[in-house]
């Protein structure tokens, strides 16, 4: 097992290795942060288009059905029953508003779905909860150097950083 950087765990790691993976496990959460939003992002687009996609249909059902269906529904029904044209006419009507109802009610179940959906503003709480967690780690306390020792580890890594 080895750490993300290539050097095994547990071994002795200098400070430059252990910023260095540091960053990269932090740039890697930023990156599948942003990857989560777009995903989340991208299926609330989708359950809009469908929300869409239905008021469009329903819409075209009704407009485009009409005359055709209200002619053989009406004429249907005076053949079964010998009622008035006109009565045989009015229930072909709502026959189609009907269809037309049921596909809005199809349209605002999704409107409503794609609404209620909080995924971009999940993903941003969580980002603000990382940014929060990350501003109030402390560094481990670190023991303090003999006084005729110079601290060599830290120019090595101030010199690894330019």
């Amino acid at each position: 097992m080895s750490a993300p950087d290539g050097s095994p765990v547990g071994a002795e790691r200098s400070i430059g290795q252990l910023f260095a993976s540091a960053t990269t496990e932090l740039s890697a959460l930023v990156h599948d942060e942003i990857a989560l939003a777009k995903a989340q992002l991208k299926q609330d687009v989708k359950r809009g288009a469908v929300s869409g996609g239905a008021f469009t249909v329903a819409g075209a059902v009704l407009v485009f059905s009409l005359p055709m269906l209200n002619f053989a529904l009406a004429y249907g029904i005076r053949t079964w029953s010998d009622w008035n044209l006109a009565i045989c006419f009015l229930l072909s009507f709502a026959a189609n508003v009907l269809v037309a109802v049921v596909l809005a009610l199809v349209g605002v179940i999704f409107a409503k779905k794609a609404k209620k959906s909080q995924g971009p503003q999940k993903v941003a709480a969580s980002m603000k909860e990382t940014a929060g967690v990350l501003q109030n780690a402390k560094p481990h306390p670190r023991p303090e150097l003999p006084q005729d020792r110079e601290p060599v580890a830290i120019e090595v890594v101030a010199r690894s950083s330019s």
